[in-house]
């Protein structure tokens, strides 16, 4: 299952449709092979799969001609109360760490088809938007998207006086034109901030004081109602999707900073170690089996950018020193990490 492999509320569906019938589209191209109809997406009670949005998402992109820009111009229309009471517990919070805090903690309650993760850095803050292993187009749409939808919640959160101080894309930088339908083709802001192309990664940051400020429209009760409202939803998923299943979105998702313990990951989904321990047990795996295995999954993601040393990828998952991460690397791949490496470089030589 991948990290996004969940059902959703119709809001962002909702959005898109729209999204695409103020250009022209007919609901009937946008809904193809979706299985929804307008009316469901109306429907508080209707669960949009994964799949369902992601064929969306690809007949729009299809029908206005696949223009690079259109999902910063779409993100920009996920305020914050598209996302229900997750989004409303963010206005609500105390302070920008306590909004930011909630919003990680319950990450699967969103839209997002990316793979986000938060560090703090000297003087800033950095949001990174990993892409989705989806078609290039696609793909960059998600990103996109999702990018532009953050920067409209960090505004709405921190109110005016919120700025983001860059705005980093892994893509190349678009030509400007217009697609099917008139739509958008080209450099696109967010709130001010020009895009820098080309970059190593997808990353939104902004500085670090604005995390203890205390927020413009903050409200412990509202807060505190909405944050319990989001544990009732993320232990309902649980109980559908499975416990092992879950520990995996948030594996996936805290790849920022340093790895979660098991006693920390039993507070993320709001129980004791013990319970979550048994519960494991009783899928057949352990937290640390889940651990190794994220661990392992993106170790190969952070091999592929040759600006990454060996030790400064064994401290993004967590390690003490580059000895132990060998050592764990040779226990999944059988080889050492250097050799596995220049074994990718060698077969993309080939391919070229």
């Amino acid at each position: 299952m991948s990290f996004w492999d969940f059902t959703r509320s119709p809001a962002s569906a909702r959005l898109m449709v729209d999204f695409g019938d103020e250009r022209g589209l007919p609901h009937a191209k946008l809904l193809a092979g979706t299985g929804l109809s307008a009316a469901q997406l109306d429907d508080p009670n209707t669960e949009v799969t994964a799949a369902q949005e992601l064929r969306l998402s690809d007949n729009l992109l299809r029908l206005l001609g696949d223009p690079p820009g259109i999902g910063l111009a779409l993100g920009g229309r996920y305020h914050f109360s598209a996302y229900g009471v997750w989004g409303y517990g963010l206005i609500a919070s105390a302070t920008g760490r306590d909004a930011l805090a909630l919003a990680m903690r319950f990450l699967p309650l969103t839209h997002a088809f990316t793979v986000i993760t938060f560090r703090e850095a000297d003087d800033c803050c950095v949001l990174n938007f990993g892409a989705p292993e989806l078609p290039a187009a696609l793909s960059r749409f998600c990103v996109e998207r999702d990018m532009a939808a953050a920067a409209v919640l960090l505004h709405e959160v921190g109110g005016k006086d919120f700025v983001l101080s860059s705005f980093t894309l892994q893509a190349s930088k678009p030509r400007e034109g217009r697609g099917a339908h008139g739509a958008q083709l080209g450099v696109q802001r967010l709130h001010g901030v020009e895009p820098a192309y080309g970059a190593r990664a997808n990353c939104l940051t902004f500085e670090r004081a604005w995390l203890d400020r205390k927020l413009p429209q903050a409200n412990a009760t509202t807060a505190a109602m909405c944050e319990q409202m989001c544990k009732q939803l993320v232990e309902a998923r649980r109980a559908r999707v499975g416990t092992s299943a879950m520990i995996r979105h948030y594996l996936n998702a805290m790849w920022g900073g340093a790895p979660l313990s098991l006693e920390e990951m039993a507070r993320m989904m709001n129980t004791s170690a013990r319970t979550l321990k048994r519960r494991l047990q009783e899928e057949g795996t352990t937290f640390r089996a889940l651990l190794d295995e994220s661990r392992s999954a993106m170790t190969e993601t952070l091999l592929s950018d040759a600006r990454l040393t060996l030790t400064e990828i064994a401290e993004r998952l967590g390690y003490s020193d580059l000895s132990s991460f060998s050592q764990a690397f040779k226990r999944w791949h059988g080889v050492a990490p250097q050799v596995y490496r220049a074994g990718m470089a060698q077969g993309l030589k080939e391919m070229k």
